[in-house]
C-alpha cells in the first residue's frame, strides 16, 4: 500500500488518518486522550516487534560476514603455507643443482658455448650488423604485436585499482573469486535496511530504495553463487554487496550487460590470492605455478616426472630388456 502512495509511508497515514476523521467517531467518540492513548499503545506494541526483527536480521547478516571471513582468512592462512613449503622444496632442489658436478664432456661443452658467448658480446660491442638487424626485427615485431593488442581494447576503460570500474552510480571491483559492488545513496543519509531494496539472482540483479526507480536492474554477466551473495549497509550511506563467482578462473570485463567493457589485459593480479580459490581451482594453479618453476630451473615438470617414474618402474619390472638404444620423448 505504502508503495502505491507517491509520497510512501507519510502519504499512507495521512490517507489513513483522514480516513477516520471522515468515516469514524474515532477522536470525538469515547473520552478526551482515548484516541491518542490507544494509537500510542498500537504503535509501541509494533515497534518492538519491527525492531527485534531488525536486530535479528542485522545479528544474522554481521554472523555470516564473520563466516565468510574466518573462511577466507583460513584459506589464505593455508595458501601461504603451500607457498612458503614450495619455495623451501624449489630452493632445495635450486641448491642442489647448482653444486652437481660435471662430467668432462659436459665441461668442455659448457666452455666451448662461454666461448661462443664471449664472441657475440664482442661482435655485439663493436657494432655487428647482423645483432643490430635482429634487434630491429625482434622490435618490429614486438611492436606489431602491441598495435594489435591496443586494437582490440581500443575504446575500453582501464581498470580502476580494484580491477574494476567507477561508474556514475556505483563502483565495482573483483578478485578471481569474488564481487564487490558499492552503492552510494548519500541523499538517504542516514540509510537504514528497511529503505533498501536488493534482490540477487543467478544471472540478475537488482538494488534501489523503496518508492524510488531503481539504481540498478539489469543482467549480470557472469553467473554468480546466490547462497553465498550478501549485502549490508556502510558508513550509513552505502549499500555493499558482495558476490561469489561462479568461474573463478576469470577475470569480468564488466559487472553488467548495459555497462562498458573494461580491459582485463591491463588487469592488476596482485589482489587475488590462493586463498581466494576453492580447492580444485587452488590445485590447478599450485600445479602450474610448479611446473612454470621447474621449467625455468631446467627441471621436469610433474606430469615429466611422473612419465620418469612410470618409465623407471616398467624398466625394474622388466630387466631382461635393453633400453640402451631407445629414445623416449
Amino acid at each position: 500500500m505504502a508503495q502505491q502512495h507517491e509520497g510512501g509511508v507519510q502519504d499512507l497515514l495521512d490517507t489513513f488518518f483522514n480516513f477516520l476523521a471522515r468515516k469514524t467517531d474515532f477522536y470525538g467518540g469515547a473520552e478526551p486522550g482515548y484516541a491518542k492513548k490507544i494509537l500510542l499503545e498500537k504503535f509501541e506494541k509494533y515497534e518492538e516487534v519491527a525492531l527485534g526483527a531488525e536486530k535479528k536480521k542485522k545479528r544474522d547478516q554481521e554472523e555470516r560476514e564473520s563466516k565468510r571471513k574466518a573462511r577466507l582468512e583460513k584459506e589464505r592462512t593455508e595458501a601461504q603455507k603451500i607457498a612458503e613449503a614450495e619455495a623451501a622444496a624449489a630452493a632445495a632442489a635450486n641448491e642442489k643443482s647448482s653444486v652437481m658436478e660435471l662430467t668432462d664432456e659436459e665441461a668442455a661443452k659448457l666452455e666451448k658455448e662461454l666461448e661462443e658467448a664471449k664472441a657475440k658480446k664482442a661482435k655485439r660491442d663493436s657494432g655487428g650488423e647482423g645483432d643490430k638487424k635482429d634487434d630491429e626485427n625482434a622490435g618490429e615485431n614486438a611492436k606489431v604485436e602491441e598495435d594489435e593488442e591496443d586494437e582490440k581494447d581500443k575504446g575500453k576503460m582501464l581498470p580502476n585499482a580494484g580491477n574494476g570500474a567507477d561508474l556514475p552510480n556505483y563502483r565495482w571491483t573483483q578478485t578471481l573469486s569474488e564481487i564487490e559492488l558499492r552503492v552510494p545513496c548519500p541523499q538517504f543519509y542516514p540509510l537504514k535496511s528497511n529503505l533498501v531494496t536488493v534482490d540477487i539472482k543467478k544471472r540478475t540483479l537488482k538494488v534501489g530504495i523503496k518508492g524510488q526507480p531503481l539504481i540498478i536492474d539489469a543482467e549480470l554477466d557472469h553467473e554468480i553463487k546466490m547462497e553465498e551473495s550478501t549485502w549490508v549497509i556502510e558508513d550509513k550511506k552505502t549499500i555493499f554487496i558482495t558476490m561469489e563467482k561462479i568461474n573463478k578462473m576469470e577475470w569480468w570485463d564488466r559487472l553488467l550487460l548495459t555497462d562498458p567493457l573494461i580491459s582485463t589485459r591491463k588487469i592488476n593480479p596482485e589482489p587475488s590470492k590462493l586463498g581466494d580459490l576453492d580447492g580444485e581451482t587452488r590445485s590447478m594453479v599450485e600445479k602450474m605455478m610448479y611446473d612454470q618453476r621447474q621449467k625455468e630451473m631446467g627441471l621436469p615438470t610433474s606430469e615429466e616426472q611422473q612419465k620418469q617414474d612410470m618409465l623407471k618402474k616398467f624398466m625394474s619390472a622388466h630387466p631382461e630388456m635393453d633400453f640402451s638404444k631407445c629414445k623416449f620423448s
